[in-house]
């Protein structure tokens, strides 16, 4: 209901991130402005994977703030509760009932809405629900569709005074960031006009992070690719044109295939950067075998159908648990631009454990509205009304924490990169 105190100017230097976050990955608490330093937040999906990383993390940022769990599980809210211990309580709530959601963000600042998949979701209840209440909004979304059916509601949201950002997660999220101050950097230093912007992700197993990613990513297999190359959209099919990109330290060279992520089209018209493209890739090396047999065997209709690719979830979940235990959680991403002149820089960012690092980084997304970053209106990471660029900085320091590698604008031959285009005609 506050989102007019979340609406405050920052007055912070402008600076790039730099690898001396990994070095010292312990960001001291965050000391919020009087007027938010109790706000209330409510995390949806507070007793999944995500949203319990993201309270955690908030709750260790913020010791003041007062955490909402919501969720429809009793006993896994009071689970969450007791680990978040006493500024937390437990909300139960339907994220597709616009009443029960209203009734949850009657009295709370700030929803995170972490409840995905946000595949072939057709209504963005919980956004309209955070207009309708006044109340300030921020969503991991990874979907293209969804997230720009969130930034056409831009107007509704400035018109109630309500600051929110959609694809405010660690990819898309705090790689958009990444880019931006990437393309950024080259401008201010004349150094070339941006020409290429590739964003590389790689993930061992599903991260730790749940049924939820599997979902999404079988959901993904669906989706035809849209990159832009020269200015022009081009559409490709999922899972290929694979490039072995070289994560650096902890992680090594990897295979990354095209996917269809948000942050291609927004980065492209955001950041006006004429070639733009996603991949993603996992380890063992055999699940992206098996990505590439079932975008090749399956329908894209069975694939984009939420209630068949559940019961694949349900069927794959078990053996993926048992190899997540082999193949670890490590996460790491990669943006490359390249300009004009030739000049090329990377930004980089490796973790341990992706269940760790995305609640660092929504926890970043959220600390940063209730700091009056973001203006009323529906915004992408990138945009500066979304994120101010003097609060880039910070944003980037708090989402880094614990990284093993955290690079920014660097030339590419620090982490020995050569990606090499494998069996696609055009190369984006």
């Amino acid at each position: 209901m506050a989102a007019s105190l979340l609406h405050l100017n920052t007055a912070a230097a402008v600076a790039v991130a730099s690898a001396k976050t990994a070095e010292n990955p312990n960001v001291s608490g965050v000391q919020l402005p009087d007027k938010t330093r109790n706000s209330r937040v409510l995390v949806l999906g507070g007793t999944g994977r995500v949203g319990g990383s993201t309270a955690t993390a908030l709750s260790k940022l913020c010791p003041d703030l007062r955490i909402v769990v919501g969720g429809r599980n009793r006993e896994k809210g009071a689970s969450m509760v007791a680990t978040l211990g006493k500024n937390s309580e437990f909300a139960e709530v339907d994220v597709n009932n616009k009443d029960s959601l209203e009734a949850a963000l009657s009295d709370v600042d700030l929803v995170v809405h972490a409840a995905g998949p946000f595949q072939q979701a057709q209504k963005c209840t919980v956004l309209e629900a955070a207009i309708e209440t006044q109340t300030a909004y921020l969503d991991v979304c990874d979907d293209t569709s969804y997230a720009f059916r969130a930034k056409s509601f831009k107007d509704r949201a400035v018109s109630a005074n309500v600051p929110a950002i959609t694809t405010g997660g660690i990819y898309p999220g705090v790689s958009n960031v990444m880019a931006a101050e990437l393309v950024r950097a080259a401008r201010s230093e004349n150094k070339g006009e941006p020409e290429r912007l590739r964003f590389s992700y790689y993930t061992a197993g599903s991260g730790g992070a749940g049924p939820t990613i599997l979902a999404t990513s079988f959901l993904l297999l669906g989706e035809e690719v849209v990159a832009y190359n020269k200015g022009q959209k081009i559409k490709l099919k999922p899972y290929t044109g694979m490039l072995n990109v070289d994560f650096g330290k902890g992680i090594g060279k990897r295979d990354v295939y095209l996917l269809n992520l948000p942050e291609v089209r927004s980065a492209h018209e955001v950041l006006e950067v004429p070639t733009v493209s996603a991949r993603f890739g996992t380890a063992p090396f055999f699940w992206n075998w098996g990505m590439e047999a079932m975008t090749n065997l399956l329908p894209a209709e069975y694939l984009r159908d939420r209630s068949k690719v559940q019961q694949l979830v349900e069927w794959f979940d078990p053996l993926v648990r048992a190899v997540d235990g082999i193949a670890g959680e490590r996460v790491s991403m990669r943006v490359d631009l390249e300009c004009t002149n030739g000049r090329s820089t990377i930004a980089l960012f490796s973790h341990r454990r992706l269940s760790l690092a995305v609640g660092n980084a929504t926890a970043a997304f959220a600390v940063a509205i209730l700091e009056g970053s973001t203006q009323p209106g529906v915004w992408f990471p990138e945009e500066p009304e979304g994120i101010a660029v003097e609060a880039r900085e910070d944003l980037l320091k708090r989402a880094a924490q614990g990284t093993i590698a955290f690079v920014m604008n660097k030339p590419p031959w620090m982490v020995e990169t050569d990606p090499k285009e494998l069996g696609l005609g055009i190369y984006v």
